[in-house]
C-alpha cells in the first residue's frame, strides 16, 4: 500500500502525512503550524504565503521532486499581477500536496511572530570607528590649474584634516561632481580606514554639512536566527535591534544537514547563499524603518558567524567543512563592499568586515565571544559557553585559552521536540513542578504571570498556550528530575511509579502532561521519552566538549561559568546544572553574558583597534577538534545520565537533593516489566 505524501514544515519541524490533493493551508492547520490566513482560503488576503523547497533532504529523510505541489494557478497569478509574490513563494491555500514536500513558513506568514531573543547588552565601548565623517571646503576648478575634482578633494583633506592620500569607491566617484556643485564646494565625506597603514577610502559623500548621522550594523548570523544591532557610529549607541529566523532552516536545521544539502543538490550552496543574503537585505530594510533612517546612512556592517554560515554568506561551497580535516577556504578576516557581497539593501560602497574564524568548526562567532568576554585576561579559570544549534566553548585564563565547537543540534531551541516551537508569544518558557503533587505551573512568552496566578488565563486568552520553546523544555526536563518523575538514566516513570496520572503511557514508554488545551481546541503539551532523549544528546555533546577542554588544561573543575547567547539569558543556572549541561560550580559563579557574540560584533564595529585585538587573539587560541578526540565519545556517554554518570556535583547537591529513583527495574512495575506484559 502506497503511503500518503509526507509534508514537513520549517522552522517548526512539524510533519505529517496527507492525502494527495490536500491544500498546504489545510495540512498546516491540522498539524498546528503557525500559518496565517484571514480570507478563508480564497486567495485574497495573501497571508498564507509559503516557500516550497526541492531536492534531497537527508535530515528529513525525503527527496522532494519538482511536482511535489500542484502547478501555479490562476488565483496565484492574479495576486502576483496585482501585488507581487516574492520569487519562489506560493499561496498555501492554493498550492496542493502532490508528493513529499518541505515547506518553509516565512516570518511574515506567521500569526505569532518569532521572538528572536538576542537583544543588545549594555556595554561601554571606546569609540574608534573605522568610518568617520569629514567636512571640507574644496577649491573650485580653475582653467589655469587643470586638476580634477577628486584631486582637489584630496588636497583639501590634506590641508584641513592632515589626511594624506585617499582612495574612492567608483560608485561615489560617479556622483562626486554633482555633490560638490550642489554643496557649493562644501562637502562631507565618509572615510573608511581598514588599517592605520592603509589609505582612507571615500565610501559616501553629501553636499555641504551632513547632519543626518552615520550608522553601522553588527550582525550575529546564526544557523537558526539572524540578530542585528543598528549602531550610531558617532556615539556607539544602539538605536534599534531586530532579528529574523534564518531561512536556511528549510534546507536543514543543523549545520551538517546544510552541508549535506549542498553535497547532494547541485547548486544547493548558491540557493542557501541567496536565501541568507535576501534575509539580511530584509533585516536591514526593517531595522532602518524601525529607526526611521534611510539605508543609505548604513555605511558599515560587521558579521560574526560560524564557519558554515561564514562560507554560505560569502558564496563559498561549504562541502570541505563536512569532512576531515574540516578545511576553511580562509580563516582570515574579510574586508569587502556590500556590492561584492551581493547585499542590495545597503549602499554599494558600504563596507563589510567579517571577523576571523578560529578553526574549521570554531568560527567568527566564537572569536566575537572571546573579544567580548576576554577569557585571556581572566585571573580565574573561566568556561564560556555559547549555545545554539552548534555550541562554541572557550576555556581560559591569563595563561592559555582553548576553544572547541560541539554539535548540540536544535533541541535546545525547541526543535525536534514533540510540543516544541521557536520562541513566540504563547510558548512555555519557564516551568516549576511541585515535588509532592507533581503538578506543573508555568510562564509563557508574552505574559509575566505564572499559570497559577490570578489573571494568567485572561492575559493569555488571545495567544493561547501553543507549545514549549527551548528554555521551557530545558527547565521541564530538569524539573521532572527534581520532582522524581525522571530517573538518572532519563526514563520517565509510570503513573504507579511516580504517583501522578500526568505520567501517561505512550507506546512502550511514558510522557508527562504539562497542559491539556484540547477542550478549547488547543494542543496537549507533553514531554515525551523522545524529547528527553533529544535533550540528553544535546546536553551530553555540550558537557563532553567542556570536559575535553578541561582535560587538555589538566583540570577537574573550573572557577566560573559564563552562559552566553539567548540560552544564557533565559535559563536558570540551577536547571542547567541539574540537567548536567555545565560542570559543577557554585551557583553564584554562573553568570549570564547576554548575546556575547553580538556584543563582540558591536565592539568590532565601533573600535578599529578591537579588530586588531581579535585577529591577534585568534592566532593565540588553542583549537581542539572534538571530532577527532578519542575521549570525546567517552565523555559523551558518561554525560548521558542526569546530571552525570560519574562526575560528582557537590555544589549542586548543596542546593537541591535529587531523588534516587530508578524506573528500569525489569521487575514487573518498570518500563521493562510493562513491555513484557504487553507482549504476553
Amino acid at each position: 500500500m502506497t503511503q500518503d505524501p509526507l509534508v514537513i514544515f520549517t522552522p517548526s519541524g512539524k510533519r505529517g502525512r496527507f492525502a494527495v490533493g490536500t491544500p498546504v493551508l489545510t495540512a498546516a492547520r491540522q498539524l498546528g503550524v503557525d500559518l496565517d490566513s484571514v480570507c478563508g482560503g480564497r486567495g485574497i488576503c495573501s497571508k498564507c504565503q509559503i516557500t516550497p523547497s526541492y531536492g534531497d533532504f537527508p535530515k528529513h529523510g525525503v527527496t522532494v521532486s519538482e511536482g511535489a505541489l500542484s502547478d501555479w494557478n490562476a488565483v496565484e497569478q492574479r495576486y502576483d499581477d496585482k501585488r507581487g509574490l516574492k520569487a519562489g513563494r506560493r499561496l498555501g491555500c492554493q498550492a496542493v500536496v502532490q508528493g513529499d514536500i518541505v515547506i518553509d513558513v516565512p516570518p511574515e506568514s506567521q500569526v505569532h511572530k518569532q521572538v528572536v531573543r538576542k537583544a543588545a547588552s549594555a556595554r561601554v565601548i571606546e569609540m574608534d570607528p573605522a568610518t568617520r565623517l569629514y567636512f571640507v571646503e574644496v577649491d573650485e576648478p580653475d582653467m589655469h590649474e587643470p586638476t580634477g575634482d577628486l584631486e582637489r578633494l584630496e588636497r583639501a583633506l590634506k590641508a584641513q584634516w592632515n589626511i594624506d592620500g585617499i582612495e574612492i569607491d567608483f560608485a561615489v566617484l560617479a556622483g562626486l561632481q554633482t555633490v560638490l556643485r550642489k554643496g557649493k564646494w562644501q562637502i562631507t565625506v565618509a572615510l573608511y580606514t581598514a588599517h592605520k597603514q592603509t589609505k582612507p577610502r571615500v565610501i559616501a559623500a553629501w553636499p555641504a554639512l551632513h547632519e543626518s548621522g552615520l550608522f553601522g550594523l553588527a550582525i550575529d548570523l546564526g544557523s537558526t536566527t539572524i540578530a542585528a544591532h543598528l549602531t550610531d557610529l558617532e556615539t556607539g549607541l544602539v538605536v534599534a535591534s531586530s532579528g529574523i529566523m534564518n531561512p536556511q532552516i528549510r534546507f536543514g536545521e543543523d549545520l551538517m544537514s546544510r552541508v549535506s544539502y549542498a553535497m547532494m543538490n547541485p547548486g544547493g550552496d548558491r540557493e542557501m547563499t541567496k536565501a541568507v543574503r535576501d534575509a539580511i537585505d530584509t533585516l536591514a530594510l526593517d531595522i532602518a524603518k524601525e529607526a526611521e533612517i534611510d539605508t543609505s546612512l548604513i555605511l558599515e556592517t560587521v558579521f560574526v558567524c560560524n564557519p558554515v554560515m561564514h562560507h554560505l554568506l560569502l558564496g563559498i561551497d561549504p562541502v570541505e567543512l563536512g569532512q576531515a580535516p574540516f578545511a576553511l577556504a580562509t580563516s582570515e578576516p574579510m574586508n569587502l563592499s556590500a556590492s561584492e557581497l551581493g547585499l542590495s539593501a545597503l549602499p554599494a560602497a558600504a563596507r563589510i568586515y567579517i571577523l576571523p574564524c578560529i578553526a574549521g568548526h570554531v568560527g567568527a562567532d566564537a572569536a566575537a565571544v572571546a573579544l567580548s568576554e576576554e577569557p585571556g585576561k581572566s585571573e580565574d579559570l573561566v568556561l564560556i559557553v555559547d549555545v545554539g544549534t552548534n555550541a562554541e566553548i572557550l576555556l581560559g585564563d591569563t595563561a592559555r585559552v582553548l576553544a572547541c565547537s560541539s554539535p548540540t543540534g536544535p533541541a535546545f531551541e525547541g526543535a525536534q521536540i514533540s510540543s516544541g516551537q521557536r520562541a513566540a508569544p504563547g510558548a512555555i518558557e519557564a516551568i516549576r513542578i511541585d515535588p509532592v503533587t507533581k503538578d506543573p505551573r508555568f510562564r509563557v512568552i508574552g505574559c509575566d504571570l505564572w499559570s497559577d496566578e490570578d489573571g494568567f488565563w485572561d492575559h493569555t486568552a488571545q495567544t493561547g498556550i501553543t507549545g514549549i520553546c527551548g528554555s521551557g523544555i530545558i527547565e521541564a526536563v530538569a524539573e521532572m528530575r527534581i520532582a522524581g518523575l525522571l530517573d538518572p538514566s532519563g526514563l520517565i516513570g509510570s503513573a504507579e511509579q511516580t504517583g501522578t496520572a500526568r505520567s501517561e503511557p505512550e507506546g512502550r514508554t511514558h510522557s508527562y502532561l504539562i497542559h491539556d488545551g484540547s477542550a478549547e481546541g488547543g494542543p496537549r503539551i507533553t514531554v515525551t521519552q523522545g524529547d528527553i532523549r533529544a535533550i540528553q544528546l544535546a546536553k551530553s555533546a555540550l558537557y563532553a566538549g567542556a570536559r575535553l577542554l578541561m582535560d587538555v588544561r589538566g583540570v577537574d573543575k573550573v572557577d566560573r561559568v559564563v552562559l552566553a547567547g539567548a540560552f544564557g539569558a533565559h535559563i536558570s543556572p540551577l536547571h542547567a546544572m541539574v540537567l548536567g549541561m555545565i560542570p559543577d560550580v557554585p551557583i553564584d559563579k554562573v553568570q549570564s553574558a547576554g548575546n556575547a557574540a553580538g556584543t563582540g560584533a558591536r565592539i568590532a564595529l565601533c573600535n578599529l583597534a578591537a579588530r586588531r585585538d581579535v585577529e591577534r587573539m585568534v592566532r593565540e587560541i588553542t583549537k581542539v577538534e572534538t571530532a577527532i578526540e578519542p575521549k570525546f565519545q567517552e565523555h559523551f556517554v558518561a554525560a548521558n545520565a542526569i546530571p552525570h554518570a560519574t562526575d560528582p556535583f557537590p555544589e549542586l547537591s548543596s542546593k537541591v537533593t535529587l531523588p534516587k529513583v530508578s524506573f528500569n527495574t525489569n521487575g514487573g512495575d518498570g518500563a521493562g516489566g510493562r513491555r513484557r506484559r504487553r507482549r504476553g
